[in-house]
């Protein structure tokens, strides 16, 4: 099925300056929030999509290779076959996109203020803080894919009360300090000043008998061990969300997400250009001479390619399918292995003696790009 065009999805023209197009993303976001069209998979679809072109269209670099390319700037199949060469990365999480633009957790007082809803009870159950993990993988890992476990020490839902921050059977009761207002007075001179009550933060309501274990808070300390699935194809800069792992929510309200970013190590053998590896493999001058066969490392093994006689330094053989799997399932890359010709350095006088003999049988006919660069450059020694 063909991709809508990414200024069509987000009802503007290719004129339209980022603030147009941020303003109608806005518009659109809200209309087509899962949260406000709760079991539409139509809305929810749209919302998907309205997430993707405004992550390409608001990034200038982005949106001018969308403008050059189309969708084949960011189809790893088509800037193999040289359709053009803007994408990689692939694209973010659409609640992601929607914090950024309007400034939230993607809940709370937020979502209340743009669906129209009334402000919230700071006494009642609240989602919990997102938090973010730094993962450092090895280049393997990330283009093979792997499992990872890794240790979280974040604020969990107490077991004591469940989470809800009370002894069982307490119930609220208005507070006495502010009479269930949320706020004191207090008088400077002639001047009052109103501040939040804080014995109850602003609720105007406490517990009656608060939890023993996390004195109300519903919530304490300790250290988490979660499994994450690190999908084939990854790259540097990718973020996971592991949902509900992030910090346990106010009085039993639900958990944030736990948003999980990688970092690739620098590999001692192969770099990483988008979906395809490069690897520099050392051959000496006597075997880009006169041809050879070489045994070169790939990421899941050993392969085996033939140089043919008189290979040029920097010359690349390509192998077909050795690179790293593509995220989005459009195949795998390749692997170029790049010849370096190592001239040798350490030679004994009967070596030396054999390339003077060698040398001395040259009549400038075997190197043709040198034979070439002369004739060209005669006209500058005159």
């Amino acid at each position: 099925m063909a991709k809508r065009d990414y200024y069509e999805i987000l009802e503007v023209t290719r004129e339209t300056e980022a603030d147009g197009i941020k303003k109608s993303y806005r518009r659109l976001a809200i209309k087509y929030h899962p949260d406000k069209n709760p079991g539409d998979k139509t809305a929810e679809e749209k919302f998907k999509e309205l997430s993707e072109a405004y992550e390409i269209l608001s990034t200038p670099e982005k949106r001018a290779a969308y403008d050059q390319y189309g969708h084949a700037a960011f189809d790893p199949r088509a800037r193999a076959r040289g359709g053009g060469g803007g994408g990689g990365g692939g694209f973010h999480d659409p609640f992601d996109i929607f914090r950024e633009v309007f400034g939230g957790a993607g809940g709370g007082s937020i979502f209340e203020n743009i669906f129209g809803g009334q402000q919230a009870d700071p006494s009642q159950p609240q989602r919990g803080d997102d938090l973010r993990y730094d993962l450092e993988i090895t280049l393997e890992e990330a283009a093979l894919g792997c499992e990872k476990e890794i240790s979280v020490t974040k604020l969990d839902k107490c077991e004591t009360c469940s989470g809800s921050g009370a002894e069982a059977g307490s119930k609220l009761k208005t507070c006495a300090t502010c009479g269930g207002r949320g706020q004191v007075l207090t008088s400077r001179g002639i001047f009052s000043i109103a501040q939040t009550c804080p014995h109850c933060k602003g609720a105007g309501r406490i517990l009656e008998k608060p939890c023993r274990t996390c004195h109300g808070d519903g919530k304490h300390q300790r250290s988490s061990k979660i499994k994450l699935k690190i999908p084939a194809g990854v790259e540097g800069g990718s973020r996971l969300r592991s949902q509900g792992n992030g910090e346990a929510g106010f009085r039993g309200g639900p958990a944030g997400d736990l948003y999980v970013v990688l970092f690739v190590k620098v590999h001692e053998i192969f770099k990483r250009d988008g979906d395809d590896l490069i690897c520099d493999v050392p051959v000496s001058f006597v075997q880009a001479a006169l041809g050879a066969e070489l045994e070169v490392p790939t990421l899941e093994g050993r392969a085996t390619i033939k140089i043919p006689a008189g290979t040029q330094p920097a010359t690349t053989f390509r192998l077909k399918g050795k690179g790293v799997k593509n995220l989005h399932g459009y195949g795998h890359g390749d692997l170029h292995v790049r010849v370096q010709v190592e001239v040798p350095t350490h030679l004994n006088s009967l070596q030396k003696a054999k390339l003077q003999e060698f040398s001395a049988m040259c009549d400038g006919k075997e190197g043709p790009i040198a034979q070439g660069f002369f004739e060209k450059a005669k006209k500058f020694f005159k």
